[in-house]
């Protein structure tokens, strides 16, 4: 089925799974790592640019994690996890919680106070409590009630079209 938009051109209903994932890619979000730590204590973690802030009271932050992912099972568990905001020379950490990899962590990582690893020089660290989780097509929402917060100054890791990208200049105070 076809119709038109205001200005006469076609739109069909029913994405394309390409298009969609292009379309998608045209709008900038920050990259996050998101870890936790199985009932063993070992490690997971995955790179999310899909990350928002929900509520101020009570503070909720969610993030989205594929139902394939190795890590699902843990996330979807675990009562506690951790998200990192990351500054643009992360990205290569950013690539490998992407990855496949079993062994994403290093000795670079240091302990939350709740036990969860984290990037230590994170532009902001979020410590959360699992508040709700909800199915949501091939992807897991996960909300969390953040029960305590750093920040440091920088410039954010900027996703957009598929690449990371440098925030350049302030246009305007919000």
């Amino acid at each position: 089925m076809h119709a038109t938009d205001g200005g006469g051109k076609s739109v069909t209903e029913g994405v394309d799974p390409g298009n969609f994932r292009e379309a998608l890619s045209r709008f900038p979000s920050g990259v996050t790592l998101v870890t936790t730590r199985d009932p063993s204590g070992r490690p997971h973690g995955y790179t999310a640019s899909a990350f928002a802030s929900v509520s101020a009271a009570p503070p909720l932050v969610l993030t989205c994690l594929d139902v394939g992912a190795r890590c699902h099972d843990v996330f979807a568990a675990t009562e506690r996890f951790g998200i990192a905001i990351l500054r643009p020379d992360h990205w290569d950490l950013a690539r490998r919680f992407a990855s496949k990899i079993e062994d994403k962590f290093d000795d670079t990582f240091v302990a939350d106070p709740f036990g969860i690893f984290r990037v230590p020089d994170a532009l902001a660290y979020l410590a959360c409590e699992t508040y709700q989780r909800l199915p949501a097509g091939d992807h897991t929402i996960l909300i969390g009630r953040v029960v305590a917060a750093e920040v440091a100054d920088g410039d954010p890791a900027v996703f957009f079209g598929r690449n990371l990208r440098h925030l350049r200049e302030q246009v305007a105070d919000a």
